[in-house]
């Protein structure tokens, strides 16, 4: 019996060391919630509550001090979230990671956002260089009075926390505008297809872009003339590099209802914007502030002060991405007689050199880093982007002008939101954005609904901006910027709600150039037929639109593809199943796995032939480019696309393409789902899966992360899957929050975040809102003092 009594003591053992490291892992990255901190720099004490989801609601008796304590919590939670977000734009990942992240490192220094915010810095006038100040004052004061609380991810990666400055937060807001800059994915495969193609094979499958709000609008895109564009060999597509870099790249939906829609009588606003959610504990950071002038509740991108989703008193307002063009590439000639100049016609110009100095981490080197150079050069453009690359073998450079470098002003409206007493204060705010290209929907405590548009898009003398510029001479091709008061925007309008989804929102008679790249105007027709519906809208019917899985491309396009599987005995299953399909992209579906996989490889059949699998799979990736093109094809029947160039003699046709393409999803699938296609399920191979930043793979990922997740929706609903075309069907962007205000609600907003509130690893507040998240389930933000109150559960002061 020895050994029986030995291995009882060991499992006993090991029970009580499981349970003792489950007890007390959240203890070993904790901080200090309760008591009192004395914090020089505030005028007045803060009290800081936090709810059973780890929330803070901050209560201070001015403004400054509210921001100054945003500050402080933020970094309480997410200082490490941060510290790598800021080394991510400022192009400073080598110090964390070495050599590997020397290109990034070197592609951001080139885009220069850091140089930017320093600018901006330079020139904000007192009241809004005061606000930051007092926000970074709030987080270095962390830095400084709460060594002990520092994350333990800082121990784990081997680096100490740096001190903000009002430029390191000002980064993060250049940088959230370069990653809604899309058109840069447009301007590089337009380009690449014209250098592939030629001109005419080209234009036929530009994009269309449809408002599907307007009747007059075919969606068609006015190319530039053959003449004005060059044909010279670039390589281009080398740059997409560049657009992977956007790590904050955004899609979204937002909407409000007035009140003679509403159910409660007052207005209700929803949003739902779209970003990749997978590292925990997600991108936004949520956070109440009141004081006796203030009471807002809402969330921003953590390093950036006040509230760009939420409500107020007054105000509430979502956010979407509305593709405004703010970034052109150009295509200049090297001098070739001196190539360190540039030429304009005839006159030969010095590119500006600027000289940066890569701290990467090397543990050969003296305190564990070396230095070194880099030299960046650029045009009056804009810095060239194309010098850095490998094998680029080209008289060609290519350089990138990007519209907030040039638009900066004095103040930053995003930070008058939170003063904000109605619309039209709002509008005023969001026209001082200039940086962030964003469809805003609002809602007022008077009953208004609107929409504005911000960013400065620039007025160009050719007309569009779709591919890139060839220099020729010194002429400016911008000559000025939209105005504010014709930016796309509207309120009240006749229908009684407003809402966008990325799609097209401005008409065909339109007077300037927006942009040449839009989401498809899928999940708006959604939104359309939902809003259409003759009951008054509850915050639980806005509440599940977001979560509405129907999908308005499959509902045109798989009926024509079950009509090619049925005559096919090896495809008349999946006929069948599309047949009886209520087009929702549900996770307990077989019909959605048949149709994204045999829709998708159709798509690579229709392209590769011409343009090779790279080049094929370079445009593909880019969705929006060629969705409702390829669409508009299926739905003509015919189209010079169709035939294979490979074949010889044998011309394909549709329906050649889309049983094929079914055959080889067939065979993707049957190894992943079983070789029974009526028990497939989309769920299984359409997951989200939310890690760890500090265990991203291996052994580990899932006890930190989440492990897969089924889950429904797709690209194309307003319940969003959105998954990388190369990478099926992971999926890399969906709801980043989940919101819906109803100014009658006096006590709560409804709210949840995809992961938590807190950063840091063994917090139970790092992914505690997953499960109610994949299922629909409601959280809510406390708006009132009683409701703060009653569901507080910590109270720290902070004392001046």
């Amino acid at each position: 019996m020895k050994w029986f009594r030995r291995f009882f003591i060991l499992i006993l053992s090991l029970t009580v060391c499981i349970t003792a490291i489950i007890f007390f892992l959240p203890f070993s990255n904790d901080f200090q919630q309760k008591g009192e901190l004395n914090i020089p720099g505030l005028k007045n004490r803060v009290t800081i509550q936090r709810d059973a989801n780890g929330m803070a609601y901050i209560r201070a008796q001015n403004l400054e001090d509210a921001l100054f304590a945003q500050g402080f919590v933020t970094a309480q939670d997410r200082l490490f979230q941060m510290q790598l977000t800021r080394l991510f734009a400022q192009g400073r990942i080598c110090e964390l990671a070495g050599d590997v992240a020397k290109n990034l490192d070197i592609r951001m220094r080139t885009i220069g956002l850091h140089r930017m915010a320093i600018k901006q810095a330079g020139i904000l006038n007192d009241k809004t260089k005061n606000r930051f100040q007092k926000y970074v004052d709030g987080i270095n004061a962390f830095i400084d009075i709460c060594p002990e609380d520092i994350h333990l991810e800082f121990k784990l990666a081997g680096i100490n926390p740096d001190k903000w400055e009002v430029a390191d937060s000002l980064t993060l807001l250049y940088y959230m505008g370069y990653s809604t800059s899309a058109n840069l994915n447009s301007e590089i495969v337009s380009q690449m297809l014209l250098e592939t193609l030629g001109f005419e094979k080209a234009s036929q499958i530009m994009p269309i872009n449809i408002n599907a709000d307007d009747p007059d609008d075919t969606g068609e895109i006015q190319l530039p003339l053959k003449e004005q564009l060059s044909l010279s060999k670039t390589n281009i597509e080398n740059l997409m590099a560049y657009s992977g870099d956007r790590k904050l790249r955004a899609g979204s939906n937002n909407w409000a209802v007035s009140p003679t829609l509403s159910a409660s009588g007052k207005a209700i606003l929803s949003g739902d914007p779209h970003l990749d959610p997978r590292s925990l504990p997600g991108v936004w950071y949520p956070v109440e502030l009141f004081t006796p002038e203030i009471r807002a509740v809402g969330v921003n991108i953590s390093g950036i002060p006040g509230m760009a989703i939420g409500r107020t008193d007054h105000i509430a307002l979502s956010a979407t991405n509305n593709y405004g063009d703010m970034l052109d590439l150009y295509i200049e000639t090297i001098d070739p007689e001196n190539p360190d100049n540039y030429l304009e016609g005839k006159n030969s110009i010095p590119f500006i050199q600027i000289k940066e100095n890569l701290k990467i981490k090397d543990k050969n080197a003296t305190q564990g880093f070396r230095l070194e150079p880099v030299t960046i050069k650029a045009t009056k453009r804009g810095p060239v982007v194309s010098n850095i690359l490998k094998n680029l073998k080209t008289k060609k450079v290519i350089t990138l002008r990007f519209a907030p470098a040039e638009s900066m002003g004095p103040a930053v409206g995003i930070l008058d939101i939170l003063t904000a007493k109605d619309s039209k204060a709002l509008v005023n705010a969001l026209n001082k954005t200039p940086m962030l290209c964003i469809n805003w929907v609002f809602a007022d405590s008077k009953g208004n609904i609107g929409h504005q548009a911000s960013g400065k898009i620039p007025i160009r003398d050719n007309g569009d901006g779709i591919f890139p510029y060839p220099v020729k001479d010194s002429k400016d091709n911008w000559r000025g910027w939209i105005p504010a008061d014709e930016m796309p925007g509207e309120i009240n309008p006749e229908k009684k709600w407003i809402g966008t989804c990325n799609h097209k929102i401005i008409k065909k008679d339109y007077p300037y150039y927006y942009s040449s790249y839009f989401a498809p105007s899928y999940r708006y027709r959604r939104l359309k037929e939902l809003m259409a519906l003759s009951d008054k809208k509850e915050v639980h019917d806005l509440w599940m639109y977001q979560r509405d899985t129907k999908n308005m491309l499959a509902e045109k396009i798989s009926p024509v593809i079950a009509k090619t599987l049925l005559k096919h005995d090896d495809t008349k299953i999946m006929g069948e199943i599309l047949s009886d399909w209520d087009f929702r992209d549900d996770p307990d579906k077989a019909a959605p796995a048949i149709f994204q996989t045999t829709y998708k490889l159709f798509a690579k059949l229709v392209f590769e032939d011409e343009l090779g699998e790279e080049k094929a799979m370079i445009m593909l990736n880019n969705w929006y480019f060629w969705q409702e093109r390829l669409e508009r094809m299926v739905v003509n029947g015919v189209s010079p696309w169709f035939d294979n160039i490979k074949t010889g003699n044998k011309k394909e046709t549709l329906e050649d393409l889309f049983h094929l393409a079914a055959l080889n999803a067939k065979a993707f699938l049957v190894p992943k789902l079983g070789d029974e296609p009526k028990k497939w399920q989309w769920g299984k191979i359409h997951t989200l899966e939310l890690v760890n930043p500090i265990r991203r793979k291996g052994t580990g990922k899932t006890w930190l992360g989440s492990g897969p997740m089924p889950m429904g929706g797709s690209g194309e609903t307003l319940y969003r899957g959105w998954y990388d075309y190369d990478k099926p069907f992971e999926v890399t962007h969906c709801a980043a929050l989940r919101m819906v205000v109803d100014f009658a609600d006096k006590e709560k907003v409804v709210a949840i975040l995809p992961g938590g509130v807190s950063g840091r690893t063994f917090n139970p507040h790092q992914k505690d809102q997953i499960d109610a998240f994949m299922s629909g389930k409601k959280m809510f933000w406390w708006f009132s003092d009683k409701a703060i109150d009653t569901h507080a559960k910590s109270k720290l002061v902070l004392k001046p």
